[in-house]
């Protein structure tokens, strides 16, 4: 076995954090795998249609975010300080996040993520691009939303289903990004569909993104045997905008106000969510922060502020309304949530620690099976359109990775 390491290249990544996922993701390599950079391997496709391509041992090059790596994407929420990252609110001082160990309800794993960089097998892998999941109305306009899925064609007959969901800042949800994790744990044996879904440019808020994602649920279900899916192995991963949406999907398992649409003779339920540094309570979302960085992620009508008021909203998230509230993962836990597991950086300056700190405990309280893990030092994903070109290596290393595909095989089958 060829044991050299392979570091992450910048193709085929996107920006992540609060703007784009950007964590990679690794799993225990079967003995006589050679390990080589991801491939996607097998065949890609457009349209629903699929022709043969050359299997290669590069990282796929064809999903780097437009602009990635030279400053902050278009669509900056509003409401932001001017000359931070783009415009970006970062916060300068963030208070030490509780990591204690002494309550069955409020512990996390801490873990120091400096390790080997994640190292990948080839194998097949069959790509279909710009699938049509579903055509919602959002303010008297149609819109089409979009998948690409990849499915392993190494092993034969049903394969559990990983729908991933990219961060964005709520404004922006390019179903392109982070192409190289995502044919990684394709590579694993998993269907990996990424999605499109409505944000606030769209005029949506997030009763319409959720609706959009369990609208690609319910639509994968009703094509299982197109995409050899496992219809009853089905879990939800997103990375910052995207990690609350997989929290919310796992949350409110079995709410039907969630599910409308096409394809409601289908189940939107999910078997497992991984949450990476997602927000939850919104008026806590600068809650570890200094006054500044306070100020910019509360001001009234910012991208926050329209993710739960609406557009054109003059309000604020600052204070946990009942609207806030009900935008918040932790008040939609029952018996029917779905497990999760959850990732924190305790540097992260774009989302308070303290958010998925909070959620975590109100999981455990609540009895649904939740495990917490803080990188030690971590930041927001991969800053790399800050200047910062480290930030995204502690999240793609073996450990912290390895700890994402362990939940996966625990609860999908």
């Amino acid at each position: 076995m060829d044991m050299h390491e392979e570091k992450a290249t910048p193709q085929g990544k996107a920006r992540a954090g609060w703007w784009r996922g950007g964590a990679a993701v690794t799993v225990t390599i079967a003995a006589g795998l050679a390990l080589v950079a991801c491939s996607s391997g097998g065949t890609s496709s457009a349209g629903g249609t699929s022709s043969p391509s050359a299997k290669t041992a590069a990282c796929p090059t064809g999903a780097t975010a437009a602009g990635a790596g030279a400053g902050a994407p278009a669509g900056t929420p509003t409401g932001m300080p001017s000359g931070n990252a783009g415009g970006i609110a970062v916060a300068k001082t963030i208070k030490k996040s509780d990591t204690s160990t002494s309550t069955s309800t409020s512990t996390s794993t801490v873990i120091d993520p400096k390790g080997a960089q994640i190292r990948c097998a080839t194998s097949g892998i069959t790509t279909t691009h710009d699938i049509t999941y579903a055509s919602p109305t959002t303010d008297g306009r149609k819109s089409d939303l979009k998948l690409d899925i990849q499915v392993p064609t190494s092993t034969s007959g049903k394969k559990p289903l990983v729908i991933y969901l990219t961060g964005g800042g709520f404004v922006m949800a390019d179903r392109t990004a982070n192409l190289n994790q995502r044919t990684y744990v394709a590579d694993q044996g998993y269907v990996v569909a990424s999605i499109q879904y409505r944000t606030t440019k769209d005029g949506a808020t997030y009763k319409d993104a959720v609706a959009d994602v369990k609208s690609a649920i319910r639509y994968l279900r009703a094509n299982a045997d197109k995409y050899s899916i496992d219809p009853d192995q089905v879990a939800v991963w997103g990375q910052s905008a995207g990690g609350y949406l997989a929290a919310m999907t796992g949350a409110t398992n079995g709410e039907k106000s969630f599910d409308v649409g096409d394809n409601l003779d289908q189940s939107s339920q999910v078997q497992g969510v991984v949450d990476e540094f997602g927000p939850a309570d919104l008026s806590e979302l600068a809650a570890d922060y200094d006054t500044a960085a306070q100020k910019a992620n509360y001001a009234a009508g910012n991208s926050a502020a329209q993710w739960v008021y609406g557009p054109g909203t003059k309000k604020s998230v600052a204070n946990h309304t009942s609207e806030v509230a009900a935008a918040d993962p932790a008040t939609h836990i029952s018996s029917r949530t779905a497990p999760f597991v959850i990732f924190h950086g305790s540097a992260d300056n774009l989302v308070s620690p303290s958010e998925t700190l909070n959620l975590h405990t109100a999981l455990r309280a609540k009895g649904i099976d939740s495990t917490r893990y803080v990188l030690t030092g971590a930041g927001h994903g991969d800053l790399s359109f800050t200047g910062d070109t480290s930030a995204s290596l502690p999240w793609s290393t073996q450990e912290t990775m390895g700890h994402i595909v362990d939940f996966l095989g625990q609860h999908l089958k």
